[in-house]
């Protein structure tokens, strides 16, 4: 029995610069999908394209070429109100730097999401409410930005990204701002909430630690996708020792 991917990436390509003047080809021809409840990291070099990539997955901007279908639905050309909608909907993004609103607690920018489709305050509250108590922070609800630590922070992030039950979440280096407790906190947390939720997860990071918790990596040079690795049955220890050989012999 086959499934129908959450996710499909055909042909992308990606050009910066104008025909006739010097051109960067950022994205060379990329495929691959992601399965319902897969959790995918994207792994590659500064410049490599990896984070190119994840713009144009999460429709942060548009491919030069090529296609990108969430739940069956092509996104590349959706504009205006239709992208907009799209995204509120189907996907959560998970920044490295936060970008929470200081002026908000963490229930107010939990809630922004719902609140933007002017969801009523009646269905907002428990729905708020319901993912703090997933992942963790509901004694945090009245905290300000200002008042958490990173950790705290990101989880509450986490909390926006979920709170319209999107069809994938998108992770860009969502480790990067965390020591390295608060980090393994989070990675934790996303593992939680892949397994609990069967949210599908594509997390992009250079780190081999934050790599070690995924299903299956990706790894990307000069724009192209040039090596997969599956972690199968392995545990999450030898997993990481393999992404570390595989980098050893990918970036060489």
């Amino acid at each position: 029995m086959t499934t129908t991917p959450i996710m499909t990436v055909n042909d992308l390509h990606k050009t910066y610069g104008k025909a006739g003047s010097k051109q960067y080809e950022a994205l060379k021809g990329i495929d691959f999908n992601v399965q319902p409840g897969e959790f995918v990291g994207i792994m590659g070099a500064s410049g490599s394209g990896k984070t190119t990539l994840l713009n144009m997955l999460a429709t942060l901007d548009q491919p030069t070429s090529g296609e990108v279908t969430i739940r069956q639905q092509p996104i590349t050309h959706l504009k205006g109100n239709q992208l907009a909608d799209f995204r509120s909907k189907e996907i959560g993004f998970i920044f490295q730097d936060f970008n929470l609103l200081e002026t908000m607690t963490a229930y107010e920018n939990i809630a922004l999401p719902l609140s933007l489709q002017n969801t009523p305050s009646k269905q907002i509250k428990p729905a708020v409410e319901k993912v703090a108590q997933q992942l963790g922070i509901q004694e945090f609800l009245t905290n300000y930005p200002n008042e958490l630590s990173g950790g705290q922070k990101q989880r509450v992030a986490a909390a926006r990204a979920l709170i319209n039950d999107p069809a994938i979440l998108f992770g860009d280096e969502p480790t990067g701002a965390l020591d390295s407790k608060s980090a393994r906190e989070l990675l934790d947390l996303f593992t939680k909430i892949n397994q609990e939720r069967a949210v599908s997860i594509l997390l992009v990071t250079h780190d081999p630690f934050s790599a070690s918790f995924c299903q299956r990596i990706l790894f990307i040079k000069d724009g192209q996708i040039g090596q997969e690795l599956k972690r199968g049955t392995a545990s999450r220890s030898d997993f990481y020792q393999q992404v570390l050989d595989n980098l050893g012999t990918f970036e060489q």
